[in-house]
């Protein structure tokens, strides 16, 4: 059955409504960042450029990087932006636009998110990469799917749920195992907390009282046998859902700029993103 044109919205052009892109704009391998910013930084290093398109805060570049092809694009903050660009990028390949239906054969994108983040562990130092095999969930955007957990993700999120002192549960879920074991060598392996915003969700205060103002202090003690949490930022776990309920390889690398156990903050954060982005290309 056709997907119906409000439920997925084309541009006179045929292109998806907020990315503006059509299938022969992206390759099968993807690098997501949130900055826009940084697509102009990735690009520097790209040996040619075959496609830009701009649209709000989602800026794609697409071309080759020693021979392989490779698109990069902008997400901007926070999971529900990552679920339009994932949900959008896999329509570009796995529904044929002009029919609205779905394609028999489904492609499997390669999805490899390059962002900020900040440690939960003392020894995690400023300016190391951590690589999440695991994706933990804050924010409310899979009670809106069909999605289910594992046992043993179940069990930590449950755990997480007590631990924290949550007054909801939280989702687990697990990253691509290949593009772990591909990017992981040289980096710390750990588990990501993604939260819905910046301030309170993450143990911060300005002018508005938290309610949960020990978050972070139950966040950095939080174990279940061998399982710690080890950074927080804002999209990965949305990456790793969408990836499971699509069938794409999707992977979160992380430049840690901030140890906020330490309250130690990177000198030069640029630096951490740049050196994260030259390993990175190397490794694809």
């Amino acid at each position: 059955m056709p997907i119906s044109p409000t439920d997925l919205i084309l541009n006179p052009d045929g292109s998806v409504y907020h990315l503006n892109l059509l299938p022969k704009h992206i390759a099968d391998t993807i690098i997501a960042v949130g900055d826009p910013n940084r697509v102009s930084m990735i690009g520097e290093y790209l040996d040619s450029i075959d496609y830009e398109i701009n649209k709000r805060e989602f800026i794609t570049i697409t071309g080759k990087y020693k021979g392989k092809r490779v698109t990069v694009i902008s997400t901007g903050i926070g999971t529900d932006n990552v679920e339009i660009v994932l949900t959008e990028l896999d329509a570009l390949v796995n529904i044929d636009l002009k029919t609205r239906e779905p394609k028999a054969r489904k492609k499997k994108l390669r999805i490899i998110r390059l962002g900020t983040s900040g440690a939960l562990q003392e020894d995690i130092a400023v300016g190391s990469h951590v690589i999440s095999e695991f994706g933990i969930g804050l924010d409310n955007l899979m009670m809106f799917y069909r999605f289910s957990m594992n046992e043993w993700e179940y069990e930590l999120a449950g755990q997480i749920q007590r631990q924290a002192g949550l007054p909801f549960q939280p989702y687990v879920v697990e990253g691509s195992a290949s593009l772990l074991k591909q990017f992981g060598p040289d980096m710390v392996t750990g588990n990501t907390v993604t939260c819905p915003g910046f301030y309170a969700p993450q143990g911060r205060q300005v002018r508005a009282q938290t309610a949960l103002p020990d978050l972070l202090d139950k966040l950095n003690y939080f174990h279940h046998r061998d399982f710690w949490l080890t950074n927080f930022e804002m999209e990965t776990s949305a990456y790793y859902a969408f990836g499971r309920l699509l069938g794409h390889e999707v992977i979160s690398l992380n430049a840690i700029i901030a140890n906020r156990v330490k309250n130690k903050f990177a000198k030069d954060p640029y630096a951490v993103v740049r050196s994260l982005i030259e390993k990175t290309l190397d490794l694809l």
